[in-house]
């Protein structure tokens, strides 16, 4: 019976898995560590305290996950279950098991990432019903890893499993993809106008959708390994595309 829940870190993110908690894991008490907000014993608490809840979520951006980490786990409760839901997982998941190794006692941990977030889940009504979280690596028991999909399942997240490098690879060529085309069509200015036809509605949603996030869409190609591939080849199909509308230039 989970009945704490910490998160270690409070931005967008955070404060949107705060507000996903309270509403769909009714009574549960969340708990709060935020380096810019003081204690208050109620919303915000010690890194101490945030750490002796029965599940502890690191919502830090990549680029901290690893500092984060090491914080985090010497302050754990003996039974506290550690989450990560990191958009990639390769780096997050070799992190976790080279603090499991070194940490001198059992490190209760599951790397996730769910596959939605504040835009998303207010753009279906406010709903997770159909939205999809993967689940990669993991220490728990198997009773304990059932538990936690058959929870996820309970409040309708689609549970997918695959290995950390199944993710990252399929994640390069979907999320970083999207993110990699929004931010080419923000820095070309490119705006809706009065004519949009509905495709372009569609490639606008998806561009405001990620256009803030600079800072992740950064750390995704930094720390996942299969991003840099995927801006050649879109490169390349660039290129590609140009040779061929000069090709129809010179034949008219």
């Amino acid at each position: 019976m989970i009945e704490t829940l910490g998160i270690v870190g409070y931005g967008q993110f955070g404060a949107f898995l705060q507000k996903v908690a309270e509403r769909f894991v009714p009574g549960i008490r969340v708990r709060i560590f935020s380096r810019r907000a003081e204690p208050d014993d109620d919303r915000f608490f010690s890194l101490d305290e945030v750490c002796q809840s029965d599940v502890v979520i690191i919502a830090s951006s990549i680029g901290q996950f690893a500092a984060t980490l090491e914080a985090v786990v010497p302050r754990l409760g003996n039974r506290s279950v550690l989450v990560d839901v990191a958009t990639v997982k390769l780096h997050t998941a070799e992190l976790l098991k080279a603090q499991a190794a070194r940490s001198g006692r059992p490190l209760r941990y599951i790397a996730t990432h769910p596959m939605f977030g504040p835009h998303s889940y207010s753009k279906i009504g406010q709903s997770l019903q159909g939205l999809s979280i993967v689940l990669t690596d993991h220490s728990l028991e198997p009773a304990v890893y059932d538990d936690v999909k058959a929870a996820l399942n309970s409040i309708g997240l689609v549970v997918l499993e695959m290995s950390a490098d199944q993710h990252d690879r399929a994640l390069a060529e979907t999320l970083f993809l999207t993110h990699y085309i929004g931010q080419v069509v923000t820095h070309g200015d490119f705006l809706r106008t009065e004519i949009d036809t509905l495709s372009f509605g569609f490639l606008m949603d998806a561009v405001e959708s990620v256009r803030q996030d600079g800072d992740l869409f950064r750390d995704v190609f930094r720390f996942n390994p299969h991003c840099r591939a995927v801006v050649e080849r879109f490169e390349a199909a660039e290129a590609r595309v140009a040779r061929m509308l000069e090709t129809f230039d010179a034949d008219d």
